[in-house]
């Protein structure tokens, strides 16, 4: 209920109050900031060419850092990670569960892993894959929100990774990423989070942000737009902090 109210007071003010801060109340925002990010390759960084480099919540931190804020940052992004390995990690692995104690943020990329491996396995059946996400991120983040009841988590949606495949498999694909972006975002919205929608801004410039047509993770120009899609939600956390100290 508090994150649901938090988010209602955002958007009302941020239609009143400017986003420019004074020097005095810059002063007495808050200036550090435990974040944890947790996921898939995406999460870790990986580019279109099988190596892993600056990433999203890389770009993130430095958001934060160029906001004057001070960034403990853990990044628990693993490539290959399904929903059911996050899951055992929120539940079990005591370095994650701690940190996730400690944070005032949390960002997540969860799910396509699941899909794809489905894709791949048993085409037949794809569909059950969203079911199998929707049900073990709505255990991801309830057990978050049972370690921390304050931390503000920010959970993202998927872009098209397919946009180079031929339409006729792009009409069977999209339902299925639709079906799983909807189940993110009810997920999220149901324990008081934030959806981050990636789909439409990455779907602008496809040569530029999924450079490699044989592969479907992002360029840093592409992760750039995704922390940007992050950053954006939160900035309102942060403009609120401004306004509890007033």
């Amino acid at each position: 209920m508090k994150k649901r109210a938090a988010a209602l007071l955002a958007g009302v003010m941020m239609l009143s109050i400017p986003l420019g801060v004074s020097a005095a109340e810059k002063k007495a925002a808050p200036k550090s900031i435990d974040y944890v990010a947790l996921g898939d390759s995406l999460a870790a960084g990986q580019t279109p060419y099988k190596t892993l480099d600056t990433g999203y919540t890389d770009f993130i931190v430095k958001h934060l850092r160029n906001a004057d804020y001070k960034v403990d940052y853990r990044n628990f992004g693993v490539s290959g990670y399904t929903s059911i390995h996050l899951m055992g990690d929120v539940l079990m692995n005591e370095t994650v569960r701690n940190e996730i104690r400690e944070a005032s943020h949390v960002t997540i990329d969860i799910g396509a892993n699941d899909l794809l491996y489905k894709l791949k396995t048993d085409p037949a059946n794809a569909a059950q894959a969203v079911v199998t996400v929707s049900n073990n991120l709505q255990t991801i983040l309830s057990e978050i929100d049972r370690l921390n009841s304050d931390v503000d988590v920010f959970v993202m949606g998927y872009y098209n990774a397919f946009p180079y495949y031929p339409q006729a498999e792009q009409a069977r694909l999209m339902p299925l990423l639709e079906g799983l972006n909807n189940q993110i975002e009810l997920r999220a919205k149901m324990n008081g989070d934030s959806y981050v929608p990636t789909f439409d801004k990455i779907g602008r410039n496809y040569p530029a942000y999924l450079p490699n047509p044989m592969d479907i993770h992002l360029s840093k120009e592409g992760y750039k737009v995704i922390a940007n899609q992050f950053f954006s939600q939160i900035k309102i956390q942060l403009i609120l902090d401004v306004i509890n100290r007033r």
